[in-house]
């Protein structure tokens, strides 16, 4: 399963903001990369190097290469809806984000990581893949015999974060995946709209 394994705080500052979550490495540095970082002057940017950047921003955040990304973006595209916007609610209901997002992993990486790895089930049943999708109703939850993790129990600790679309029941370390979320609902600094311009020249 190919994924980005590289420096990630590196990744951050290039985009300016902490698109991997809370890191103490970008708060110190939270100029852009190089030997020159903060100092160095930077010309005003066209049109295609800000749509491209806002894609790789995008790429990026949700942990998705670019062949997985572009075929994502065709799906949106042919599904009769507002194309910006239908591609972020794919990402989103892909099971490696739902498991991120209800807590049960503290980032993306670690939740692909616990699906990859069996430790989550899907309506009852183990699902490795991090790119399954979610329908309405879908229920998520921890497998009975990585119920005790320590990885699992800290995070779900830590996590005090609610969305509107997700519904968690704590005894049972499970959610219900309720609904596809609307774009006010999806918290992600991503400007949809360049991407859909950069796809579309």
């Amino acid at each position: 399963m190919a994924r980005y394994i590289g420096p990630k705080t590196k990744i951050a500052r290039k985009f300016g903001e902490a698109i991997y979550g809370d890191d103490k490495n970008f708060e110190k540095r939270n100029y852009p990369p190089g030997q020159h970082g903060a100092g160095k002057r930077r010309g005003k940017q066209s049109e295609y190097a800000v749509q491209l950047m806002e894609k790789q921003k995008a790429k990026y955040t949700y942990g998705i290469l670019e062949r997985q990304f572009r075929n994502i973006f065709k799906k949106a595209q042919a599904s009769g809806g507002i194309t910006g916007e239908v591609l972020l609610q794919l990402c989103e209901s892909r099971l490696d984000n739902v498991v991120y997002r209800l807590g049960i992993a503290n980032t993306r990486d670690a939740a692909r990581q616990l699906v990859s790895h069996r430790h989550i089930t899907v309506n009852g049943d183990i699902v490795n893949i991090p790119s399954y999708r979610l329908k309405e109703g879908d229920v998520v939850a921890v497998r009975e015999k990585s119920k005790s993790l320590v990885a699992i129990e800290n995070s779900l600790a830590s996590n005090t974060k609610v969305y509107e679309w997700l519904s968690w029941n704590a005894d049972q370390k499970a959610g219900t995946f309720v609904k596809v979320p609307e774009r006010i609902q999806i918290p992600e600094n991503i400007k949809e709209q360049l991407i859909v311009e950069l796809y579309s020249k």
